[in-house]
């Protein structure tokens, strides 16, 4: 889209959402590219479909102060604005008779639909609007089946068919310096979003662990192309040593886009198979966002609505706090806590504990690791929650139950991960460390552990719970 003499002075609005970032950023570059003034626009928008949870709030306090550093240093300055998008956008144009916006696309109904108002009400108006791809390798419509029945269903197809159609180009380096739009006043300061926890503060146990922003992003990238991805495909199920990239925060956000990780990993590329795979799961999870509005809370599979789950808040509770009495499904949920993220291989194992050992509803675990998860994803927490459940596309089937203890002594042999994360544990030998309860009582004595006080004994019995489980399913398919 040209841009005429008269129009050049007049500003350009960038709107930034779930992309904080200027590497790579299409929305960024077309603003820079149309010698306008720009304006750096960031909303938290008070009328999206779903609440942000609070962990995902604390990251983006964080995100937003980085990327607000980044900005000033190729002369911008972040102006945020709180509440409905489209108020607020209007009453920016009104402010600085802005003739043309940018923003980069997301994918869930909800704001789907918002935005398609926006932008209808907005070139009505006279405001042109560019929107972009920026935070998949693909458009969640583009790959479709050969046989011509719509959307892949199933990954593996689905993943064989993306790589021999994707076109990736490659990342739109940062803009060095850009032309800012001076004549604007307004907005809001940081703290004044009250995105931080407080009464307690909970947010700062949290720090230590990670770097939001996009040098963070920079960094975790690096450091796992530097070593560990040589490891990945047996390292990524070890909970108890560091052998993911722990991206996908800064992937939720768009502190760093896939078409940059795929870039990366270019001269290397056999090696990074198995890890780019996951960015496939990544897409393939869009993929049934896309095309399942609700995927967050409803069934995929029809017949799971038949399923009669147990009303058991006290259950709940205990699987919330780390408190069931079996080691490493403890170890996760308290990891989850302290640090708002949790390994994949245990987030399997807890969410399936939850379903199947406890047949609570999956969609409260959902909901629960919405909240406390840093990297809480509107596409990937939904679509892996129905995949363990078995209500989901390409999901596991409901009959495959986790036994969360054989899953700890074979992915966290010496119990290292469990010492971590459950110190009351951690003068056990390895040999009980994921069946206190098998423990001799001179062993139990001289660990100080009093199951039952000190450390919880099993709240469910495993073998009992799976008979419960697959009788449950038994009945809910007859």
């Amino acid at each position: 889209m040209a841009e005429t003499k008269s129009s050049k002075d007049k500003p350009i609005i960038v709107w930034f959402r779930r992309d904080l970032r200027l590497n790579d950023n299409p929305a960024l570059h077309r603003a820079v590219k149309s010698g306008k003034p720009v304006i750096a626009l960031y909303i938290y928008e008070t009328d999206l479909s779903r609440k942000a949870g609070g962990a995902t709030d604390w990251w983006l306090y964080h995100s937003l102060a980085s990327l607000a550093g980044n900005l000033k240093n190729v002369g911008l300055t972040l102006h945020l604005r709180k509440g409905i998008a489209a108020h607020e956008l209007d009453a920016l144009v009104s402010a600085t008779r802005a003739d043309h916006i940018v923003w980069n696309r997301r994918y869930k109904k909800g704001e789907r639909d918002r935005d398609a108002k926006i932008k209808s009400s907005l070139q009505d108006s006279g405001v042109a609007v560019e929107t972009f791809r920026a935070n998949l390798l693909s458009e969640p419509w583009e790959i479709e089946t050969k046989s011509g029945s719509g959307y892949y269903k199933v990954f593996t197809p689905y993943w064989r068919a993306a790589k021999s159609q994707f076109e990736i180009a490659d990342p739109i380096p940062a803009p060095k310096s850009v032309t800012a739009f001076k004549r604007l006043s307004g907005g809001m300061s940081l703290d004044s979003l009250e995105l931080l926890p407080s009464k307690p503060d909970w947010g700062a146990k949290m720090q230590p662990f990670w770097q939001p922003g996009e040098a963070g992003a920079a960094t975790s990238l690096d450091e796992f192309l530097d070593g560990p991805v040589a490891d990945y495909p047996d390292a990524r199920d070890r909970p108890d040593q560091d052998g993911t990239s722990r991206l996908s925060p800064h992937l939720a956000f768009g502190e760093i886009s896939p078409r940059q990780i795929w870039d990366a990993c270019r001269d290397n590329e056999a090696v990074a198979n198995k890890f780019l795979a996951e960015i496939g799961w990544r897409e393939f999870s869009y993929v049934l966002l896309f095309h399942n509005p609700g995927l967050e809370s409803k069934n995929f599979k029809a017949d799971f609505d038949k399923f009669e789950w147990a009303d058991d808040e006290s259950s709940l509770r205990a699987w919330q706090k780390g408190l069931t009495g079996y080691p490493f499904v403890d170890a996760g949920m308290r990891q989850l806590w302290q640090t708002g993220w949790q390994h994949n291989r245990v987030r399997m194992v807890t969410a399936s504990f939850l379903i199947k050992h406890l047949l609570i509803d999956w969609r409260k675990g959902e909901t629960w690791f919405h909240d406390t998860l840093v990297d809480a994803d509107p596409a990937s927490n939904a679509a892996s929650w129905q995949w363990v459940a078995g209500s989901g596309a390409d999901a596991s089937p409901y009959f495959r139950i986790f036994n969360p203890f054989t899953q700890g002594e074979k992915f966290d042999p010496n119990g290292d991960y469990v010492r971590k994360y459950v110190p009351e544990l951690s003068k056990l030998p390895k040999k009980y460390i994921h069946r206190p309860w098998e423990a001799p009582p001179h062993i139990l004595a001289q660990a100080n552990v009093k199951l039952g006080e000190t450390y919880p004994k099993p709240i469910v019995d495993h073998k009992q719970a799976r008979e419960r489980a697959l009788s449950a399913y038994k009945k809910s398919r007859s």
